[in-house]
């Protein structure tokens, strides 16, 4: 446990930074660059693209890329202070370090709740999709075969793991990448029975920009929260060989895919189709995959589709419980929880975390209709929180790392500091646009009173440490 001295409320910088923790050291670079793509790469993307094409026609591909430079920010941020203090809670720890132990409090629990939500969120979608296949077996019945299995996954040691999710999400990838390229082929007229499609979906339909910069606007609202899930890289890194130089790879690699996944798929959907004939709510994937003459196409994206959303639950799994581990570290969650087995895996972490993904079996049996909607709107805007969090403890740590130990910074953020000034000017935007969208309001308000209950009780412990040390 790091305690803070009484004067500042924050631990020395080089207190812990790249001790190793008692967790096991079997994650391989491949693990943690697919690691970062699989936590990030799932049905936001494949289904959920729809709605952001939508509001903003060929246009989403700027709002992809405003987006995208807004996470690719964020985690260079989480590289440079990941790399120079590598630790199984990542930001949390970095945040304490900068701002104090209520700040380390706050983004760790935050953290922790927004990925044991969403994980719950990850295997009712794929409950949906496999109650499709096998009407026999309720769809509750699969959320709870998920967790099992899930759970005994993450469970085993952690090389285990991550070669699992290594597949999982090198499954993925490849999905995306025969995409970009039968699209491409599609593009320029080379498959059968297709011609060249030219600039007309580009240009035509009301223009590049039908719904003007508005419409772009809205695009990032509805794109910018799929690229959760990146921030999984950095707590992983804790438990590679090399974690200072192992994240710094990761990092940059994993952003720069992403950014090509992402706005490459988007070019080809709106290249090949009219932007007005995609149907909100459906896979504009499985239209391109039609429009191209390939047969199943459906079933073909149903697929990608549900092993995108359990290789999320995996990695989201598998960072809620290395985060609520570096809390019991640091005297901020129950120190039961700090309990290690043989292989190096916190396995009452795992329970912990896993734990609402079973409640989430009682609430698909209740409402198996309305859950997934209900439990989207319990997390909203937590991840913006998060990243501003992250944002203010790289402007602070980054200062005292260049006095105290300018060694450590391997990786650094660029144009410093005012692209981190910029990172949250853009967050700020993003939550001013939410509160003046009626569909995302909800969702900022669920979010802020959540924030606001874990600074409350991060407050009164403060205060508490604060009265019990006089």
């Amino acid at each position: 446990m790091h305690d803070a001295p009484p004067s500042s409320g924050k631990p020395p910088l080089g207190e812990g930074a790249g001790e190793r923790e008692p967790l096991s050291g079997g994650l391989k670079q491949r693990h943690l660059t697919m690691l970062g793509l699989g936590g990030v790469i799932g049905a936001g993307l494949f289904v959920g693209s729809g709605a952001g094409i939508a509001v903003a026609g060929p246009g989403i591909t700027v709002s992809y890329l405003i987006a995208g430079a807004l996470a690719m920010l964020v985690m260079r941020m989480l590289g440079e202070m990941s790399a120079a203090m590598p630790a199984s809670g990542a930001f949390s720890v970095h945040a304490e370090r900068a701002l104090g132990r209520w700040a380390g409090f706050s983004v760790g629990w935050l953290y922790w709740f927004l990925l044991v939500v969403v994980l719950a969120v990850e295997a009712t979608g794929a409950a949906q999709i496999a109650h499709g296949w096998v009407p026999a077996v309720p769809q509750w019945g699969w959320v709870l075969l998920f967790m099992v299995v899930f759970t005994g996954a993450n469970l085993a040691a952690v090389k285990n793991f991550g070669e699992f999710e290594f597949w999982f999400a090198t499954l993925k990838v490849t999905a995306i990448v025969l995409f970009l390229v039968l699209g491409l082929l599609a593009v320029f007229g080379v498959l059968p029975d297709t011609e060249p499609v030219g600039l007309a979906n580009l240009t035509g339909q009301g223009g590049f920009l039908p719904r003007g910069w508005s419409g772009v606007v809205s695009g990032v609202l509805a794109v910018v929260f799929a690229f959760g899930g990146l921030e999984v890289v950095t707590i992983a890194a804790a438990e590679s060989d090399d974690p200072a130089r192992a994240v710094g790879r990761a990092v940059r690699s994993a952003v720069w895919r992403i950014l090509f996944f992402y706005v490459g798929s988007m070019l080809v959907i709106v290249t090949l189709l009219p932007w007005s004939k995609l149907v909100p709510g459906k896979s504009p994937y499985v239209a391109v995959l039609d429009r191209i003459g390939i047969p199943g196409a459906g079933m073909i994206m149903n697929i990608v589709v549900f092993v995108a959303l359990l290789s999320a639950l995996n990695a989201n799994l598998y960072g809620a419980s290395r985060m609520i581990f570096s809390l019991a570290e640091r005297g901020e969650a129950p120190r039961g929880l700090l309990k290690v087995a043989g292989g190096g895996v916190p396995r009452r972490a795992v329970l912990a975390s896993v734990a609402f993904g079973f409640v989430s079996v009682l609430l698909n049996l209740k409402w198996p209709d309305s859950v997934f909607l209900y439990l989207l709107n319990a997390v909203g805007a937590v991840l913006l929180f998060v990243w501003a969090l992250i944002a203010v403890s790289q402007l602070r740590l980054r200062r005292r790392i260049e006095q105290e130990a300018p060694e450590k910074l391997t990786l650094r953020m660029w144009a410093f500091p005012y692209l981190t000034w910029a990172a949250l000017a853009g967050m700020a935007a993003v939550l001013v646009l939410m509160l003046t969208d009626a569909t995302a309001r909800p969702q900022l308000l669920w979010s802020a009173g959540a924030t606001a209950v874990v600074l409350l009780v991060a407050g009164v412990r403060e205060v508490r440490g604060r009265t019990s040390r006089r």
